[in-house]
């Protein structure tokens, strides 16, 4: 079949029209790319930036657990003892001892020894005496742990078992 070569030029010159993008399209190609590209990139930074938060949470849940079996784990009926030391708590020897016990910014082994890696967690303790549904003797033990805005608080109840 014999084609002109008119009509073969323009059948070119259509193949040529059709492969490229015009300046317009580049850029509208460019801008939903940037959009598409600056979402994902936001939500890895808010990914990221609260990626520590379960480990502070779960320091603060280990503090606040230690100390709380510490003070379970002591007598109940209270005892003579002498004052310790800054944060230390070697020297109670019963539960209500740990009454008003508070740290401000640091965590303190039990001689008195802050621990570092646990810089600027702050730890409260409160102990009352209170009914627990027909037990006359028992004390709630509120172990309160705070680290900026983040607060923790664990509360406990020892008994008098032994009487």
């Amino acid at each position: 079949m014999w084609t002109s070569p008119v009509r073969s030029a323009r059948r070119v010159r259509a193949a040529r029209a059709q492969r490229g993008m015009t300046l317009i399209e580049l850029m509208i190609a460019i801008i939903v790319i940037g959009v598409g590209l600056a979402g994902v990139l936001l939500a890895f930074s808010t990914v990221t930036r609260g990626s520590a938060d379960p480990l502070v949470a779960q320091q603060m849940m280990t503090i606040a657990e230690e100390m709380l079996e510490e003070i379970q784990l002591k007598p109940y009926t209270p005892a003579a003892n002498t004052a310790p030391a800054a944060c230390a708590r070697n020297t109670y020897n019963d539960v209500a001892d740990y009454n008003g016990y508070a740290t401000s910014g640091q965590v303190c082994t039990i001689d008195g020894t802050a621990i570092a890696a646990l810089a600027g967690y702050s730890v409260a303790v409160s102990v009352q005496t209170t009914a627990l549904v027909g037990v006359a003797a028992a004390k709630r033990i509120v172990v309160t742990v705070t680290r900026g805005n983040d607060t923790l608080v664990l509360t406990g109840w020892r008994t008098d078992y032994a009487s």
